[in-house]
């Protein structure tokens, strides 16, 4: 718990004196319930939810220079002995190098949307969907150490879901087509197994969460600004 408690610690520090960035919020807190639901919810497999968008549709940065990271989630194991945990394999490459890398996701707190969305001209509103809400986790991705430019990813996760008639968890795409849809943000740091260094690491379906508002000039999609298109977005 201490752990988790400092990453919670580092995350929301790094938001308080980071005014200028943009998409820090999947979902504004006042449109959620503060109760944690966690106790209601652990009993649900939410394993669909970080594998559900194409990986070309995956955007991420990693270092002050907002270099492009490619994230590839290959499988995802709910843990057996705790329900809040999940296994997570997959790959990680900057440029020309990949790693391999394996890790967990611990889920802290789920909480309900306080109104439903219903998509563009009320379309889900037959739908039979029970509820929605917001998932808060912690992550932990240690690369392979026998890999050239390996380290550990860690930070926090969000990730909106909702649940159907037939009490499945969803991954919540009701209102992709707004221009302020983004989700599964991953936000955090990522440090190096040589030299000890940290750099800063996010990435997103859709969209890049926590970065500078000049970066993604785009409106209805992502669009990396001039400035930041030597660094691996041409």
């Amino acid at each position: 718990m201490k752990k988790i408690s400092l990453l919670i610690c580092f995350v929301f520090g790094f938001n308080l004196w980071s005014q200028n960035l943009c998409r820090t919020e999947i979902l504004p807190k006042e449109e959620l319930f503060p109760k944690n639901e966690m106790n209601k919810y652990l009993k649900y497999n939410f394993s669909d939810l970080w594998n559900k968008t194409d990986n070309n549709l995956v955007y991420g940065v990693i270092g002050d220079n907002y270099e492009r990271i490619l994230i590839k989630i290959v499988s995802i194991q709910k843990s057996k002995e705790k329900s809040s945990e999940y296994w997570v394999v997959g790959t990680s490459r900057v440029k020309s190098n990949s790693c391999n890398f394996k890790g967990k996701i611990t889920i802290i707190s789920i909480n309900e949307l306080k109104q439903a969305k219903l998509g563009v001209d009320d379309e889900y509103k037959n739908a039979g969907i029970k509820k929605q809400g917001l998932l808060k986790a912690v992550y932990e991705f240690v690369e392979d150490s026998k890999q050239k430019g390996s380290g550990k990813f860690s930070g926090i996760l969000e990730s909106m879901w909702y649940l159907d008639k037939n009490n499945l968890i969803q991954y919540n795409d009701i209102e992709i087509d707004s221009d302020k849809y983004f989700n599964n943000a991953f936000t955090g740091v990522w440090k190096s197994n040589n030299s000890g260094k940290e750099k800063i690491c996010n990435w997103g379906d859709y969209r890049v969460p926590n970065v500078n508002c000049d970066f993604d000039i785009g409106s209805a999609e992502i669009s990396v600004s001039q400035k930041y298109q030597k660094n691996g977005w041409k």
